[in-house]
């Protein structure tokens, strides 16, 4: 993202110099945002964003000029409160977040999800159920957008995991990293609800073994 937009949308946090400087960096190092923003491109339905932190992906999607509705969920009260109060500086129309214990509830949603480094937060059975959960509001037309450390081998995989466990340290996450999914176990929950995925990798110029997925519904009579 350049430099221009990232200070504008990071100017939305201010008085608080801390997010302030952090949504700089972040929108800054990580490709993640102008690669969610690409996924989502083209799909019009409402968008549910869970564990959606300080709120950054609505900023980024209204700069793109994508206007849908969105809710954002996050169990830390004290992000919510920062998302609601970004949201409202920016002026952003049709945003809505809400506090909400994830392991225990799950909005009610139809249309597009969006789920950005929460599954390694989650054991493996409540991955699966969290999973299947946003695989059945998936209307046509709508995607599950996802980004998430892999399990596997390599130094990136325990970067990754030593970063998670830092920002637990920090207290910027209020919980530690519990597992890393694999492909294959993604791919299987998908397959159950019908869905179709790509996996591509969105390290950037980060040292994080961060991937991007991206599913939705096949159409009718394609077997391809």
């Amino acid at each position: 993202m350049n430099a221009t937009l990232a200070r504008r949308i990071a100017s939305a946090f201010l008085p608080s110099r801390w997010h302030y400087h952090y949504t700089r960096s972040k929108l800054a190092t990580d490709p993640l945002y102008d690669g969610v923003c690409a996924a989502l491109s083209g799909a019009t339905a409402p968008v549910l964003d869970l564990g959606c932190g300080i709120g950054l992906l609505v900023h980024c999607l209204r700069a793109q000029g994508l206007n849908f509705k969105y809710l954002g969920v996050d169990n830390d009260t004290g992000k919510v409160a920062r998302a609601e109060q970004a949201a409202k500086v920016a002026q952003l129309h049709n945003a809505q977040f809400a506090r909400m214990d994830l392991g225990n509830e799950f909005p009610a949603h139809q249309g597009s999800v969006v789920i950005l480094d929460v599954l390694q937060y989650l054991p493996p059975q409540l991955q699966n159920q969290f999973l299947t959960r946003a695989c059945v509001c998936l209307i046509p037309g709508a995607r599950l957008v996802i980004r998430t450390g892999m399990q596997g081998p390599g130094w990136r995989s325990k970067f990754t995991r030593a970063a998670d466990l830092l920002a637990r340290g920090i207290r910027w996450m209020n919980t530690g990293p519990k597992r890393y999914p694999t492909q294959a176990e993604l791919e299987a929950v998908f397959a159950a609800h019908g869905l179709r995925a790509q996996f591509r990798p969105l390290w950037g110029n980060t040292p994080f073994n961060n991937w991007l997925v991206i599913a939705e519904r096949a159409q009718s009579g394609n077997t391809a």
